[in-house]
């Protein structure tokens, strides 16, 4: 397989020179550990105090990692990325919300965002995060089979109401909608009431599809009992995969409640897992549409393969492949100029709100050191060939 993600040309040509710099200083700081923690304290505590440095944020890491503050604001970006072949898909990345008014604001959002995607060709699909529409420890007292009170069920139900009306919207404006995946002690939940909407709106083809995290062990069981049942049942399973987000968390909590660790025993292990899944996917594409949600480069290159291999087209409307807003444009901008179904996750919300994420964001970029060090060192590549020409 041809190495073509080291062309930076290619992978930057929409950034003028000031935006590169920019990048490269972004991505020096995240580098940096200790600059990372001090930032993030200094930032959490300039919002709780009301300082005015929501300027100073949107300037930096907001702009870099999102493409507005609402939906509207991010068409310019998407725009941008479209006259390029890089599709988007707007994800609502505010968190932490507990209460039944902040859910139907979610659920009002994600519906507006189906629209815009029905709307507009340079966004296939939609997102929503279950936490959006329901709470956190709700979900983990289903998972658990826990016994709900009264007004838990009421609660519930209106969870599973949103879910529908979500799916069903979707379904009508036919706008494929990914749901994102959660901790592992609240997934069963979610991964139940995705098999329902499966069940109820992908008689035809893929709409709805949940979100597999292949650093966990039992994931991809999962995927073939999932296939299995879809084949009985007569329906289609539409599945991102991702690597995971909650690692750390995962293995604290396993060793703190004293419970074998759901989380592969290595990166090496995880990187296996996320193959295999690919190779099962492309072995069940009569069934399985595939979201590949990955900033690794061999893996993109094993997908790439498998498609050549069993003779898949560039474009096949079953497989795209998918990275975040602000990062590995190498991959994406290079797999769109040879035709790949390309699409970049683009945060939004305001800035105080969406701080959770992009934290989040940078906390992963300094744990996975060769993430950075590889922007970086593109980056610096194409710094160099612009002084050269």
């Amino acid at each position: 397989m041809e190495k073509i993600f080291n062309n930076t040309q290619i992978a930057f040509a929409l950034k003028s020179d000031s935006e590169l710099e920019k990048a490269y200083f972004l991505f020096k700081m995240i580098a940096s550990q200790p600059l990372v923690r001090i930032g993030t304290m200094v930032t959490n505590f300039a919002l709780n105090a009301n300082l005015p440095v929501e300027g100073l944020i949107r300037a930096t890491v907001f702009d870099h990692f999102c493409g507005g503050v609402n939906e509207k604001d991010c068409l310019r970006v998407v725009d941008k990325m479209y006259t390029k072949g890089v599709c988007s898909v707007l994800d609502y990345s505010v968190e932490g919300k507990e209460e039944e008014e902040q859910f139907d604001a979610v659920l009002k959002m994600t519906l507006k965002t189906i629209e815009f995607a029905k709307e507009k060709q340079a966004i296939p699909f939609a997102v929503f995060k279950p936490t959006g529409l329901g709470r956190f420890e709700l979900y983990e007292k289903i998972s658990n089979k826990e016994s709900l009170i009264l007004e838990e069920k009421a609660e519930w139900d209106r969870v599973v109401a949103r879910f529908d009306k979500v799916c069903s919207d979707a379904y009508q404006k036919d706008v494929a909608l990914l749901i994102d995946a959660e901790e592992s002690w609240m997934q069963n939940a979610i991964d139940e009431l995705a098999y329902q909407m499966m069940t109820k709106y992908n008689k035809t083809k893929s709409i709805v599809y949940n979100t597999l995290q292949m650093y966990r062990k039992d994931r991809l069981d999962f995927l073939k009992n999932l296939y299995n049942r879809a084949k009985k049942e007569g329906f289609h399973v539409g599945v991102k995969l991702v690597r995971g987000a909650y690692m750390e968390k995962e293995n604290d909590r396993a060793e703190e409640k004293g419970y074998a660790t759901p989380i592969c025993p290595s990166k090496e292990a995880t990187d296996l897992n996320y193959n295999k899944a690919l190779y099962y996917i492309i072995e069940h594409l009569d069934t399985i549409t595939v979201f590949a949600g990955t900033h690794n480069e061999e893996s993109v290159y094993y997908l790439m393969e498998l498609m050549m291999q069993n003779g898949i087209k560039e474009n096949d409307m079953r497989i795209w492949f998918g990275q975040l807003y602000g990062m590995s444009d190498n991959i994406s901008y290079n797999l769109a100029a040879r035709g790949y179904n390309v699409i970049k996750y683009v945060p939004f919300g305001p800035v105080k709100d969406v701080m959770p994420y992009l934290i989040r964001r940078a906390e992963e970029n300094t744990a996975v050191t060769g993430q950075t060090n590889r922007e970086l060192a593109l980056i610096k590549a194409e710094r160099k060939r612009r002084k050269e020409k």
